[in-house]
């Protein structure tokens, strides 16, 4: 973008932010005070919102394609691709093809001669599939290996694809259990900062549960944990109970039903939740 008439001087937008130069052309080291209010700089700092909100917008919907395994059209990838925000969000993802096999890391997409990815030979290959997969890493058979190859191609995603946590059911766990307990008993002195985590982790709350819902298979899951419930006293103490898994109609499901990335998803909120637990006060309750 180029500079911007800003009364006598020129204001751009450069690497995010607004930078300001005289009538000399000689570069300001801020934005004058008395610019503050001019219609191009606060318009160069609209567009910078709008920008850093659309760059979350991509990971997000990139991360919800990985989490639901959805099918995405490459028609789709070459329209977007174009976009820097997209293409950042895409770059270096494991996708893979109808088969289910890890197609590579992908680094291009032409209308014309499909995806340019680097394949697990380390070659640079085109393929023209009609639709691609970005697979969630629980489901990625070889995923250490492909976590090793990835350091040494020196891959840089912005999604969370192959170092995500993953968690796998437990061989020894009866298949008609409906909870795990394994982070239940986290210990917060305030129910407030439970559920201010919650939200800042980006999960839900409702009716003392947070709550990560997962489409797997096209079938909708929930995982939920107990975290207390608001009522009027969130000054109160409270602790993480078991997590347990649900189907649309609130059916509590038993292990053997939970999918591997809902079971993964569903641990991974409580992980995360649990790890913000006041642990001075659980060492004094033992």
């Amino acid at each position: 973008m180029g500079w911007v008439p800003a009364g006598d001087y020129e204001v751009a937008l450069e690497a995010g932010k607004v930078v300001c130069r005289n009538g000399k052309g000689r570069r300001l080291k801020s934005v004058p005070a008395k610019l503050k209010d001019d219609p191009a700089v606060v318009g160069l700092r609209q567009l910078t919102e709008w920008l850093e909100r659309h760059e979350q917008r991509c990971l997000s919907d990139v991360e919800q394609w990985m989490v639901r395994s959805l099918p995405v059209p490459t028609a789709v990838l070459a329209r977007v691709w174009p976009d820097p925000a997209w293409q950042a969000a895409l770059r270096d993802v494991v996708v893979t093809g109808a088969d289910g096999g890890v197609a590579g890391f992908l680094r291009d997409v032409d209308p014309e001669r499909g995806l340019g990815l680097v394949d697990l030979d380390g070659d640079t290959v085109r393929i023209t599939p009609d639709i691609v997969h970005v697979p969630h890493p629980v489901l990625l058979e070889d995923l250490d290996e492909l976590r090793e190859f990835a350091v040494e191609l020196e891959v840089r995603q912005n999604v969370e694809q192959l170092f995500r946590e993953v968690w796998h059911r437990p061989v020894g766990l009866a298949p008609d259990a409906t909870s795990v307990d394994t982070y239940g008993g986290g210990v917060f002195k305030e129910l407030r900062f439970l559920h201010s985590r919650v939200t800042q982790l980006g999960y839900r709350s409702r009716g003392g549960y947070a709550v990560c819902p997962v489409v797997e298979d096209g079938v909708g899951v929930e995982a939920r944990i107990w975290i207390g419930e608001h009522d009027g006293y969130d000054a109160y103490g409270t602790e993480t109970g078991p997590l347990g898994w649900t189907d649309a109609s609130g059916r509590a499901l038993t292990a053997a039903e939970v999918g591997r990335v809902a079971w993964s998803e569903g641990m991974r909120m409580a992980a995360a939740l649990y790890a913000g637990r006041d642990v001075e006060d659980e060492e004094r309750a033992a």
